[in-house]
């Protein structure tokens, strides 16, 4: 049964810089790269190709020794032109210098989906590398294929600052998205779709699922708070989220037959001279998007959303999972506490304590830098953090309770149900400044490997 949802709790952050409906004409970049970092909870990644290796779209490069079956796949043909390690030798990167005309693998291609059985379409989706678009709650990790989900799920909207326009990423892509739809019915007995309740009509809400519309301020399109009030996972259970991208990328795998990891990537911050979306492919090297683009050079370059993005480097990749690049000034100019710090009279800067804040408008737009306007001290209890979580639980006391490896109150309190994502928010407006984000996934790793 569908829902129209409605939540008060929550913040927009509303920063300039949001990409304009538009392509950016920039050339298409010459390295792309996988990033074993980009999935949480993969502990053994290892490489299956060595530098100097011709690849086409679609082969397998790396897998998870600890999950062998799913294979990560190749978003370009090309050669293998590097194999990053990090400490102790962790595999970081596998990168491809790509051909000027990309190359497929050849997978089975249908024209009626009914025709396919449901272990055709699990071994096409592990060997083609579209499985890592489904991440499993609890635990927000790559989807164990040995697991049965109750319910997938589909955010039709993202409600992070500066997020792309998911009508004009998906526009035109309707046949793909009901394919990748039609397909995952076969493994769980309902498909959610939410949709934005604040926007007209939606590309994603004409799809043939369980139709839901959402209100409210961020985090209102994360899928975690939308799982909570549609269908809340209770322990035991499992559900699966993905991306209507990675909808795309399993239609296209049936429909076409091939590995399609071609995307529009949205180029967006208050320190790009020019902001629009890039048509590239998956794991883009962000050089050409950035150079030349610049109002000025101290800043940092995020794959994602300012809120839960990594930090890369001005010719790094985009990550697996995300559809922007922003691009923010970096925070680290001294502050006067009397003059622009903590005692200052500012009406320019984002507040949710409103310090000064009522001088500014609720549509007003900011350019906020990296600074975190302190450092980490004692935990404060001020009740905010319960203003912006639109969930019934108690994140002061979920945070808490991780702090102290509390398992029994970790799983009373919630833990199941959240991801990082879902408190980010928390951690934006912690007047103690903690990594709360951090916070939360180490009790999920906690409670998952115990």
């Amino acid at each position: 049964m569908s829902k129209n949802i409605t939540l008060k709790k929550g913040f927009d952050i509303k920063l300039k810089g949001k990409a304009e409906l538009n392509l950016l004409n920039v050339d298409q970049p010459e390295t792309f790269a996988l990033k074993p970092t980009d999935f949480v909870g993969m502990i053994r990644p290892k490489a299956l190709v060595k530098e100097g290796d011709t690849v086409k779209a679609g082969t397998p490069i790396l897998f998870d020794a600890k999950q062998e079956g799913v294979m990560y796949t190749a978003p370009v043909s090309g050669e293998v032109v590097g194999i990053i390690r990090g400490e102790k030798r962790r595999l970081m990167e596998v990168r491809i210098l790509a051909d000027k005309e990309i190359q497929y693998v050849e997978f089975p291609k249908y024209t009626d989906l009914a025709s396919v059985s449901k272990e055709d379409a699990k071994t096409a989706m592990l060997s083609s590398g579209v499985w890592p678009q489904l991440v499993q709650r609890p635990y927000a990790v790559v989807a164990n294929p040995s697991q049965e989900p109750k319910a997938v799920f589909v955010s039709g909207f993202d409600s992070h600052p500066l997020a792309p326009d998911y009508e004009f990423l998906f526009k035109g892509q309707e046949q793909y998205l009901q394919a990748g739809i039609d397909i995952l019915k076969k493994f769980a007995p309902e498909v959610h779709v939410t949709t934005n309740g604040k926007a007209g009509s939606s590309i994603l809400a004409g799809l043939n699922a369980t139709q839901h519309k959402v209100s409210g301020p961020h985090p209102a399109g994360n899928v975690g708070v939308q799982i909570h009030h549609i269908n809340p996972i209770n322990k035991g259970e499992v559900v699966w989220t993905i991306n209507p991208f990675g909808l795309l990328q399993i239609g296209k795998l049936f429909l076409e037959g091939k590995y399609d990891a071609s995307k529009l990537v949205a180029v967006a911050g208050s320190e790009l001279n020019k902001t629009g979306y890039v048509q590239t492919y998956l794991g883009a090297n962000v050089k050409k998007m950035v150079e030349g683009n610049l109002a000025q050079d101290n800043v940092r370059v995020i794959s994602g959303n300012v809120l839960t993005g990594s930090s890369i480097e001005k010719d790094g990749y985009v990550g697996f999972y995300d559809h922007v690049i922003s691009v923010l000034p970096e925070g680290d100019k001294p502050r006067f506490f009397l003059k622009d710090g903590w005692l200052g009279f500012i009406t320019d800067r984002l507040s949710f304590h409103k310090a000064w804040g009522l001088l500014g408008g609720a549509s007003k737009e900011y350019a906020l830098d990296t600074s975190l306007n302190g450092e980490e001290r004692a935990f404060v209890m001020t009740g905010a953090f319960e203003k912006v979580v639109p969930m019934d639980i108690l994140p002061t006391h979920l945070i808490k309770a991780i702090m102290a490896k509390d398992y029994d109150n970790m799983e009373a309190l919630g833990l199941y149900e959240v991801a990082e994502e879902d408190l980010a928010l928390c951690e934006f407006i912690d007047v103690s400044k903690h990594d709360v984000q951090g916070i939360i996934r180490e009790g999920i790793d906690m409670l998952r490997l115990s």
